[in-house]
This record gives structure tokens, sequence and C-alpha cells, in this order.
């Protein structure tokens, strides 16, 4: 199967703008599919079709396209599915599912139920349209990439890190080790499965750029900085409290510090999508392997 022309849902979200900036460093011929009446803007050059989310004008968009990406945000997941049938309708012989989280086998805390249902609707469309489907018709891929740990990091401090003041909170021994693909290892992880299309067929593949800590992640900061940080202490579990009592009271807030505590709550390993590299395809679709120094230079923007 080879693959050229590839079309982009979410193009210009936080992890559209480098997966669509790495297909067209790679040579793909993208093209951007936005509503009809999106604000988004684009970079110059790039070709975008605005179109109705509707099936048939869905389909006609995706004409002529060898694969598809789907990284739209929470806002588009429900039409997920519509976007598996059109591309199907449409002779996409690759859709790449919205996940870039930990897949399907995610251990997320029960709040979480029926976000996590919202993602898999459209995994579970994208396997019933492969089904029966013979080598050359529709299949699909998910990729799931952990933590998006220098964009992360960069954008919210309750991860534990204020890369403006300079000011880190360590939640409990901060030795619980995640796994993190920085933006440029995802923008070259779909790059990755669209020149390896036999090889990513009709699964979830798992990438890192870094396994790290707490620790290990304030050292760096502090090299890189050249001055010692603030540090204060905190737990997972009075975060893990706060989050559920924001969750039954309909406040807001309560995603991130359920999702912060789920990266650093003690030998849970919840925020690995692999105890080791060897473990994930990251070599296969040329992720490269990023030390902690490098993240804390991409989260401080150095």
């Amino acid at each position: 199967m080879s693959i050229h022309k590839v079309a982009v849902f979410g193009a210009s979200g936080n992890f559209g703008t480098p997966i669509t900036a790495a297909l067209a460093a790679a040579g793909f011929d993208v093209t951007a599919i936005s509503r009809l009446d999106s604000t988004s803007v684009f970079p110059p050059g790039l070709r975008v079709a605005r179109v109705a989310y509707t099936l048939p004008d869905l389909s006609q968009a995706l004409e002529g396209q060898d694969a598809a990406v789907c990284v739209v945000g929470p806002g588009g997941m429900h039409l997920q599915s519509t976007m598996v049938d059109a591309a199907a309708a449409a002779g996409v012989r690759r859709f790449i599912v919205d996940d870039f989280g930990w897949g399907r086998e995610s251990r997320s805390f029960p709040e979480f139920g029926e976000i996590h249902r919202g993602r898999t609707r459209g995994w579970d469309r994208a396997r019933e349209r492969a089904d029966g489907e013979g080598e050359g018709g529709f299949s699909w891929t998910g990729i799931s990439t952990g933590n998006p740990v220098d964009w992360a990091l960069r954008r919210f401090p309750m991860m534990g890190f204020d890369v403006v003041k300079r000011e880190a909170v360590i939640y409990d021994s901060g030795t619980e080790e995640f796994s993190g693909t920085t933006l440029e290892g995802i923008g070259q992880a779909v790059v990755g499965v669209l020149s390896h299309p036999e090889e990513t067929r009709n699964r979830f593949v798992r990438v890192m750029s870094v396994k790290t800590c707490q620790n290990e992640l304030l050292e760096a900061f502090e090299g890189v900085t050249g001055v010692k940080w603030e540090v204060r202490r905190d737990t997972t579990g009075r975060l893990l409290e706060s989050g559920r009592e924001k969750n039954r009271e309909g406040r807001p807030g309560w995603v991130l510090e359920l999702v912060v505590t789920q990266l650093f709550q003690e030998g849970e390993g919840r925020g690995l999508v692999a105890r080791t590299r060897e473990e994930t395809d990251s070599d296969l679709l040329g992720v490269r392997e990023e030390s902690v120094r490098d993240v804390a230079i991409k989260a401080l923007g150095l």
C-alpha cells in the first residue's frame, strides 16, 4: 500500500499543527479538513477543504485521499464515527483514529468513563468498517503516545512545574515514572504509521520519546536554567479528593486534577504506555528517544 495524499481533521489544533507540519516535511500531500464556519488559521500553502460535517459532504471532500488522520479536540469527538464512514465511502485506505493518549487499555478513574466511551465509539466504528475488507480496502491505526510531555509541562503548571515562575510542586515522593511523547515525536509517529502501512494495519501502536519522573524533571529544569527552583510538596491523595469533590459538585477543574493524579499516583503505573522503549513501536516509526534535558529545554521554549 502506497500512501501519498493525506487529509487531517483538526489540523490547526495543539497536536494537529505538528502532525501536519511533519507530514508536509516528509513529502506527503496534505489537506486540512475544516468546518464551514471554522475560524481556524492554517499555514500558508496548506490546502484547506471547508465543508459541512455531514456524511455526504465529508465523503466528497475525502475522495482521492489515501489516508485520513483524526486529531480533533473533545468538542468534535462525537463526529469521529461519521468521519470513519465518510472515509470508507470515499475509498480512503487508512484512517488514523483519535487516540494520542493511553489507548483502549488505559486504567482511568471511573469519572472518565463517559469521555473514554466517546473516544472508543469512533475506534469501534473503524474496526467494524475494516472487518471483511481485502488488503487494499479500508484499514485503521490508533497511536498511543502517553503524555504529550513538552506541551503539557509548558501549558499546565498543575503537572508540577511552572516554567515561567521557576517553581515546582512534587507529588508524593516524585519517583512515579510515566512515559511521554513530545510534539515532534507525535508528528513523527503519524509519518511513521503512514510510511509503514502494512506493519501498522488495524491495530494500536505505542510510542514514547522519554520515560521519566518528577524528580528527574526537576533536576533537568534546574540544570537547564542554572537556578534552584522553589519547591513545595503535595500529595496525589489530596489532589484525588479535590478532583472528585469538584466532579460531584459540577465545578470546573476536576479533569486536570484527576489526570495529574493518574500520572503521579505512586505504584500504579497509570502514566506508562509501556515499561520499556523496546515494548513500543517507536523504532519502527522513527520516533527518536529524547533525554529528560531535551524535554526540559522544549518545555521552557528555549
